[in-house]
């Protein structure tokens, strides 16, 4: 086995323990009671002894029933439905900006997005005016309106109560103002003096799913309790009009959107929930210089603030994908996969079949619904070709960047309302969602469906339109 996979497979082993290091000890302690029981039962009656044993038995199946973590539910989700005032044709974003950059990077910028695989009509906040004489406040508009339109949406969906809830998790990457936007969702809706509440800043488009992972594991330690996640994005933060054209990119392919979504560790939501969550894992890469300056804010030479993308992006979001998928197929690979995994690899390593070729999983048969995060066609076609999936499978991914083009996080939840407005999630259906971030991160989020969602119940901003998607897009 190559050091590698090696080294990723300890790191397994050595997390499945740690994990269960409780269950373990109080395992060796039960059979040691055992066994000593044993050799001084000739000093008791066979019945005491039964008794122990039942005891003992008794006690464990008490503590493995306490103590294992909790599940975690999906009551539901909701993304910010745009306004139509924010809809805005391609050619008069360019007119806009027009008198503001060169005339060879405005022709940039039009490449850019005639390449891009987005609609001609978007969304843009604030473009009316633009560029704002406060950027701050402009951003903090933008924030307002998106957070607080997608959060007002789940709560009339799900009937909540705002004392229920008792974490929130926020996660915006270039805009953080003071107070932090989990703040003003406290502020917003009264929450109570106790609420757990996080703001994740600068993680970049895979931090949608790293506030999944991280509500999950407050949700293991506080019982009976709701979090609410935001994700969303503020594109108007961080405009940049300077000669850098890879400061340029964001520009070309960021949008307004978010995402709030409601998790539920109580046992008694199951049946209201829309999906349960199986598998949480995110993959850091940032050891890596390469992977690291992959997506960098920085100044310019002239001492403009912009967030540059590299020509690697590529390349290293599928070095990313491919160190996640090693750590989540053990986990959600059936058995019929893994051998042929196992096979290949022992044919190659040790068997010295060089003719080989690597075994590629055929994720398909471990999910129903792929949600990627639409970060740009590139990294698009990158992800269906490693994973070789259909263009049905990458069909949520590729009209939510038509439609929406980058809404960071949150795109992953538009896919998912695509879906669902589709009417294609049955029950027991496997979701796989995946994000890629600055740092550079790579995440993934398993779910279940719990039941089948018609596409007469949902409720979400596809709604209107979804009989017009798929649309055919050019290669």
């Amino acid at each position: 086995m190559a050091p590698k996979n090696l080294k990723i497979l300890s790191n397994q082993c050595y997390h499945h323990i740690t994990t269960n290091a409780l269950f373990l000890i109080i395992s060796s302690l039960l059979f040691a009671a055992i066994h000593h029981l044993s050799i001084i039962n000739h000093l008791y009656n066979d019945s005491c002894y039964l008794t122990a044993a039942a005891a003992i038995l008794v006690l464990c199946i008490s503590l493995s029933f306490f103590l294992r973590p909790r599940k975690v539910y999906l009551v539901d989700f909701a993304c910010y439905r745009h306004d139509p005032a924010f809809s805005t044709h391609r050619d008069t974003f360019m007119e806009k900006m027009s008198g503001l950059v060169s005339p060879e990077n405005l022709s940039f910028m039009t490449k850019v997005m005639e390449r891009s695989a987005t609609g001609e009509e978007t969304f843009i906040y604030g473009l009316r005016d633009f560029p704002p004489k406060s950027s701050f406040e402009c951003a903090m508009g933008e924030a307002e309106i998106v957070l607080c339109g997608a959060v007002d949406d789940l709560m009339a969906k799900t009937g909540v109560e705002a004392a229920q809830i008792g974490v929130v998790v926020v996660n915006i990457s270039t805009f953080n103002p003071v107070p932090s936007l989990s703040a003003m969702i406290v502020n917003r809706y009264k929450l109570r003096e106790d609420v757990l509440t996080y703001n994740l800043g600068g993680m970049g488009c895979s931090a949608g799913l790293i506030a999944v992972d991280l509500a999950k594991r407050l949700l293991q330690v506080q019982r009976n309790s709701y979090a609410l996640i935001v994700s969303l994005e503020s594109p108007t933060s961080s405009y940049y009009l300077g000669d850098d054209k890879s400061k340029l990119l964001p520009y070309c392919l960021f949008r307004m959107g978010g995402a709030a979504v409601l998790l539920s560790n109580r046992r008694s939501d199951r049946r209201i929930s829309k999906y349960e969550l199986s598998h949480t894992l995110r993959t850091h890469r940032g050891a890596d210089d390469r992977s690291y300056k992959c997506v960098f804010q920085e100044l310019d030479k002239e001492g403009g603030l912009g967030m540059t993308i590299s020509k690697d992006l590529p390349s290293v979001a599928g070095e990313a994908l491919k160190a996640n998928i090693t750590s989540l197929g053990p986990l959600v690979l059936p058995t019929s996969e893994k051998l042929m995994f196992l096979a290949t690899l022992i044919g190659r390593k040790w068997l010295n079949m060089k003719g080989l070729a690597p075994y590629v999983p055929d994720f398909k048969a471990a999910f129903e619904h792929f949600c990627i995060h639409a970060g740009g066609k590139a990294v698009l076609d990158a992800v269906e070709t490693s994973l070789k999936l259909r263009a049905w499978d990458m069909e949520p991914s590729r009209m939510t960047l038509y439609r929406y083009c980058n809404t960071s996080s949150s795109s992953v939840w538009y896919q998912l309302a695509y879906a669902e407005a589709k009417g294609r999630v049955r029950r027991g259906d496997r979701v796989w969602q995946l994000g890629f971030g600055s740092g550079f991160k790579c995440a993934s989020g398993v779910w279940r469906a719990l039941r089948t969602i018609p596409p007469h119940e949902v409720d979400n901003p596809w709604l209107q339109v979804i009989d017009q998607f798929p649309i055919s897009l050019p290669n």
